[in-house]
């Protein structure tokens, strides 16, 4: 379910034009979900310090992550499973999470900040696509920063439900010490077998 900010809207809110950024953390990895982000900051509010989450430490980012949720005017954090990525593909995948997680603010913005060069089709308001807009747009930035925390916490997680694949390290990346793990151990429920090399395996019957 959408994780949704509970700040109360002012009229003052209701008559500007609001603006949300829109960002996934997660494509690459062979396991593990894809997160997707959409925030519209406050302009009165503004938060320093806003990047791509990739060009950020894991300490600035975990910082920066309750500024957001408290700051925010509206923000949600959608989960899209590996299940869902491997019936649908992952472009796929990343596109209903971004109208899902636009969907799930407590305000419908007026336009959506999308980072990437494509936009969903349902989008639930007007968007515009920006290559790099993670390191542009300080609301694509925000949207990074909550989808890499969210998704970097939710993989810890399930390091301790599934020991032994190293996922509180890696976060589901094809690292040599998870291809090793899973070459050994099989793979767990939330590996997407859609990815080589996990379909590779399954496809050579190794996982079996």
């Amino acid at each position: 379910m959408p994780a949704r900010s509970t700040r109360a809207k002012t009229a003052a809110v209701a008559e500007a034009r609001l603006i949300a950024g829109v960002d996934e953390a997660g494509r690459g990895p062979l396991a593990g979900p894809v997160a997707v982000a959409a925030v519209i900051l406050d302009p009165a509010r503004p938060i320093v310090g806003l990047n791509d989450s990739k060009k950020l430490s894991e300490a600035r980012r975990e910082a920066l992550y309750p500024q957001i949720i408290e700051q925010a005017l509206a923000h949600c954090v959608v989960m899209v499973t590996a299940e869902e990525i491997d019936r649908i593909n992952i472009y796929q995948a990343t596109m209903a999470g971004m109208c899902r997680a636009l969907a799930g603010l407590a305000t419908t913005p007026h336009e959506a900040l999308i980072d990437g060069n494509a936009l969903p089709r349902d989008l639930p308001c007007a968007g515009r696509a920006i290559i790099g807009g993670d390191a542009l747009e300080p609301a694509i930035s925000a949207a990074s920063i909550l989808a890499k925390v969210t998704r970097d916490r939710w993989m810890v997680a399930l390091d301790s439900e599934h020991p032994g694949y190293g996922f509180a390290v890696h976060k589901g990346y094809g690292t040599p010490a998870h291809l090793e793990a899973l070459k050994r151990l099989g793979p767990c429920p939330h590996h997407r077998r859609s990815f080589a090399p996990v379909k590779l395996l399954v496809d050579q019957g190794v996982l079996f």
